[in-house]
């Protein structure tokens, strides 16, 4: 080889590393892509965590006597809460708001399931939970089971449940809040009372396009 084919070669490799370095340099040096933050919607009682936070692993039974999981919760999005069929005042009115959120929902969104866990496990078996949520419409649901376990679920969705008797029978003073549950089965906000169905709607809607946005820039776990 002459030297001047030997100074050729070199010089291509040479702009061949200076290339290949470049390139490396631009990858870990480029600027992040801009976070966006999670939609403000305090005004509307609705609190989105930034990142979501995992549910705990639990295993109960849904209203068919089917066993549910955590599994159970992934691949769609869930208003969950925590109460009982013989709420005398709190569910009622929460559960009647979820079904009118239900309906003001538009059809280009992902519609979510609607969740009651049970505080009252021994009463509210299967069939009860299936009379109860059935009449709120198809998409509603309810889990109950082993009372500690159902403990662990309400805390890891911010919940907290306490059981008084009273003269009248079982009473149960539990929180009053929705948690919005993602797809991959994390609580992605905590909706506080009151409930205004149109402002649910509107803020389900606001996080779910925040959370697609997140997903389609960085492949995020919502």
């Amino acid at each position: 080889m002459t030297r001047q084919i030997r100074t050729t070669v070199i010089l291509l490799v040479l702009a061949v590393v200076a290339v290949f370095g470049f390139s490396i340099a631009r990858y870990w040096l480029a600027e992040p892509a801009p976070v966006e933050p999670p939609p403000d919607l305090a005004s509307a009682n609705i609190y989105v965590y930034e990142p979501p936070r995992p549910v705990i692993e639990f295993e109960l039974t849904d209203e068919n006597g089917q066993t549910v999981t955590r599994e159970n919760l992934r691949g769609h999005w869930t208003f969950a809460f925590v109460g009982y069929t013989n709420c005398p005042d709190i569910c009622p009115v929460a559960m009647a708001a979820l079904r009118q959120t239900n309906k003001l929902l538009p059809a280009t969104l992902p519609q979510p399931r609607y969740l009651l866990i049970s505080a009252d496990p021994e009463h509210d078996t299967p069939e009860v939970l299936k009379n109860y949520t059935g009449f709120f419409g198809e998409n509603f649901h309810g889990y109950s089971g082993d009372i500690d376990i159902t403990r662990a679920l309400a805390t890891s969705l911010g919940a907290v449940f306490v059981q008084r008797e009273t003269e009248g029978g079982l009473l149960v003073d539990h929180s009053g809040h929705f948690a919005l549950i993602g797809p991959s089965a994390e609580v992605v906000a905590l909706i506080q009372p009151p409930h205004k169905p149109q402002q649910l709607a509107d803020g389900f809607e606001q996080i779910y396009r925040w959370a697609d946005r997140q997903r389609q820039t960085n492949s995020s776990a919502y």
